[in-house]
């Protein structure tokens, strides 16, 4: 795979920059990114992690070096990615996921490792968020497994009548702790879960064929895992659950601002900066066993009151007095 420059991706995150590495010289640091997705240039997340690091002293193309590599939605191309960024042995490596930060960890115990992912102590990346020991810290990006629950239970307080949901994971993400999570949550709120799996390669094709083979009139509502692999394609599954009419939760404030429902979401930015401010102090020199593991657990819920009006929805006037923001 040819390096290329910063693609981001979030836990579920995928994006990426133009090509320009120069060749390293003394002074210059080099970090590898690693993500699950393919190269989304114009992220807006990819331009504050940049302005974040060129704030605290670090510039790309002047004194550090990005080398990106990409699975391309692919999760057999997993390993053979991280072996090669392990490879180069750049000072630190930024990753985004859970598998793939999992994956380095198998492969390195040195290499200072930033990562971006879910409950990294539940998944045995490391054994304390206060202190982290190894060669791994970062953001954690969720509130546990019980935002499943709460996000149904948010999409069923808009949508009274809501009966059957459509779920959209990998098979992985269907057999994991967020699956099981939203399997039970819908149980008690009697509610039925319609599976809509992705497979490898996690690509627009797919998402098409996916989406493609769900009959309408068997769900009224739609849901979508926090895997990493649907990051560079949110927008799309956005459109699609929008041709379905269908009213969904989503789990990023950007996608009810392009036209989604609703959102119960982090402050992504926010990871994103802290994940550079994380970079630059081990690029200066401390080590990342010594560095808390960073919380992001503030969720807020979005609601786009007009994607409900063209529904024909009307929200419940509590759950919008409730929600940080509201779409009119």
């Amino acid at each position: 795979m040819n390096r290329r420059d910063f693609l981001l991706a979030a836990a579920t995150l995928v994006v990426g920059m133009p090509h320009a590495i120069a060749q390293q010289s003394p002074t210059k640091k080099r970090v590898a990114m690693i993500s699950a997705g393919v190269s989304q240039p114009n992220d807006p997340n990819v331009i504050a992690f940049f302005d974040e690091l060129k704030r605290l002293g670090y510039v790309r193309g002047e004194n550090l070096i990005i080398d990106g590599y990409f699975g391309e939605g692919r999760v057999e191309r997993y390993m053979d990615i991280v072996r090669e960024a392990v490879s180069t042995n750049p000072d630190v490596i930024v990753s985004y996921g859970t598998p793939l930060t999992y994956r380095l960890k198998m492969v390195t115990t040195t290499i200072p490792i930033v990562a971006f992912t879910g409950d990294p102590v539940r998944f045995g990346l490391i054994s304390s968020l206060a202190h982290p020991g190894g060669n791994i810290t970062g953001v954690r990006v969720d509130a546990g497994v019980e935002i499943w629950g709460k996000r149904l239970e948010l999409l069923a307080e808009a949508v009274p009548k809501l009966s059957t949901v459509l779920y959209v994971s990998t098979q992985g993400g269907w057999d994991g702790p967020g699956g099981k999570t939203v399997r039970e949550a819908a149980q008690k709120l009697g509610i039925s879960l319609v599976r809509a799996t992705v497979n490898s390669p996690a690509d627009e094709a797919e998402y098409r064929r996916t989406f493609g083979s769900v009959q309408r009139d068997q769900v009224d509502g739609s849901m979508i895992s926090d895997e990493t692999e649907h990051y560079p394609h949110r927008f799309l599954l956005v459109q699609l659950i929008q041709q379905m009419r269908l009213p969904a939760m989503y789990n990023l404030r950007d996608q009810a601002e392009a036209g989604g429902l609703m959102a119960y979401s982090y402050d992504l930015k926010s990871g994103v900066r802290r994940q550079a401010m994380q970079v630059v102090e081990i690029l200066r020199g401390t080590n990342p066993g010594d560095m808390p593991y960073f919380q992001l657990d503030r969720f807020d819920l979005v609601i786009n009151l007009k994607t409900a009006k063209e529904l024909g929805l009307e929200i419940p006037a509590g759950l919008v007095a409730g929600a940080a923001a509201v779409i009119e």
